[in-house]
């Protein structure tokens, strides 16, 4: 058992009590006259989930400007895992923005850029020779992860699924499933790109076995009738679904999705953007499934705030893409590289792999007992510290994000930050900084069970 005790943060001088303290209505009247600047300087494209301004972040707290203490279950969806202030990552910061903020690897290199890179080719599933390359944006590696297959495979065509999420570009937005709000407008969309249903058990209507030998004939007459399997370059996934509503796969769908790409040389990548770098309570979400990638995706969690994603694959792979071929102006930056390895520290020295399992235990326990009680929801389901709930209209299979957004409007009332999700929009998820503390968790959880009850 981790002692959460010892994982109360600091900014700076100053001890952030971990503890949900409402001084104002939220948002506040500080966060409210912001707002009117905000809506003049920002285009109303950008959405924002909670209007509140922050002015400090530590562990599981985020404190607005008007004071307010609210509980973070949205990590930045996912990304300050380790905590939006942790020493080993922002020491590092420090010690590199003095050094030096920017050279450009591709013009002049730096041992930050290779120490990353060597500590994913390590950490990724499987023993074989591995190269990684250094990015900014979730869907900028995705993207690159695309284009080193069809360098590698002299192919074009990139299989994706239904409810995934790959990025916002004209190509990881070809390869999203939802429409509204991420594809609506913007087409015409890329070529070449095609989706196979997605093995999502509470929804299919039949047992999960059968669930995941239906979803991968799909896949495999996609591949065969449908395309043709010398044509297809990769088979795009998400170990766990994030956007599209933390779908967990039955057991051995993953495992079968490789196999059919293993047998026609089709480039099997893991879009790990969301669920990697400790998030599930394995350092990648593969590894629960047993699945080795030819590809893994990072980003988010590994740059603990900063921008800066991978792509880790087998290194005849990553080599097959010609000199000048890959790369970016910010494409690794030294001071993001800097907080990565300031991640890795955190999750080693920490335990925050078994603090991640932990959380998992504590919020299943919860929102089981929570489920019991409230007839809208339909389905509990995550691992570890990436936990969800998907609402629905009592005594049926229909979708119901009414609820949804009025649960999150009471968490978000009440001092909690928590997200929604989903391809229907009816799905909550939490998603914690791996340092939040048992009685902050337990008390986000309580604020939770109060939200479901208010429904009926």
């Amino acid at each position: 058992m981790t002692d959460t005790t010892t994982l109360t943060p600091t900014v700076g001088a100053q001890t952030v009590d971990q503890k949900r303290l409402l001084l104002t209505a939220i948002p506040g009247p500080e966060s409210l006259a912001r707002q009117a600047r905000r809506e003049a300087a920002v285009p109303q494209g950008v959405g924002t989930v909670l209007p509140v301004f922050v002015d400090r972040m530590s562990g599981g707290i985020v404190v607005d400007v008007d004071g307010n203490q609210l509980i973070d279950l949205a990590s930045g969806i996912a990304v300050t895992s380790v905590g939006a202030t942790h020493p080993s990552v922002v020491g590092r910061v420090h010690d590199q923005v003095d050094r030096f903020s920017h050279t450009c690897f591709l013009v002049t290199e730096y041992d930050g850029f290779i120490e990353v890179a060597d500590t994913l080719n390590r950490l990724t599933p499987g023993t074989h020779a591995k190269k990684t390359m250094l990015f900014s944006t979730g869907a900028e590696a995705v993207e690159n992860a695309v284009k080193i297959a069809r360098s590698a495979t002299k192919r074009p065509a990139v299989i994706t699924f239904g409810h995934a999420y790959h990025g916002r570009t004209l190509m990881t937005m070809t390869m999203t499933a939802k429409n509204a709000p991420y594809k609506d407008g913007f087409g015409p969309f890329a070529p070449e790109v095609y989706r196979a249903p997605l093995a999502y058990p509470y929804r299919w209507g039949t047992s999960p076995e059968r669930c995941a030998q239906e979803a991968l004939a799909d896949l495999n007459d996609l591949v065969l009738k449908q395309i043709g399997a010398h044509n297809v370059a990769a088979i795009v996934i998400e170990p766990i679904q994030g956007e599209g509503g933390f779908i967990v796969p039955p057991p051995g769908y993953l495992a079968g999705v490789q196999a059919i790409a293993n047998a026609h040389g089709i480039v099997f990548v893991a879009d790990e953007v969301q669920t990697g770098i400790g998030r599930t309570g394995a350092m990648f979400a593969s590894e629960h499934a047993g699945i080795v990638p030819d590809l893994v995706v990072t980003a988010k969690a590994l740059g603990g705030g900063l921008p800066l994603s991978a792509v880790t694959g087998r290194a005849e792979l990553m080599d097959a893409v010609h000199p000048g071929g890959l790369g970016g102006t910010y494409s690794g930056n030294p001071i993001a590289c800097a907080a990565a390895l300031g991640v890795f520290e955190a999750i080693e020295h920490d335990h925050l792999l078994e603090r991640a399992r932990e959380i998992g235990d504590l919020i299943t326990r919860r929102l089981r007992a929570i489920a019991d009680e409230c007839p809208w929801i339909g389905e509990v389901r995550g691992i570890g510290a990436m936990q969800a709930v998907e609402f629905i209209v009592p005594g049926s299979l229909e979708p119901s994000p009414e609820a949804t957004a009025a649960v999150a409007a009471f968490c978000h009332r009440s001092g909690v930050l928590a997200l929604t999700c989903g391809t229907y929009g009816n799905v909550v998820r939490m998603l914690p900084p791996l340092v939040i503390t048992d009685d902050l968790l337990d008390d986000a959880l309580s604020v939770f069970a109060d939200a479901c009850r208010s429904l009926s």
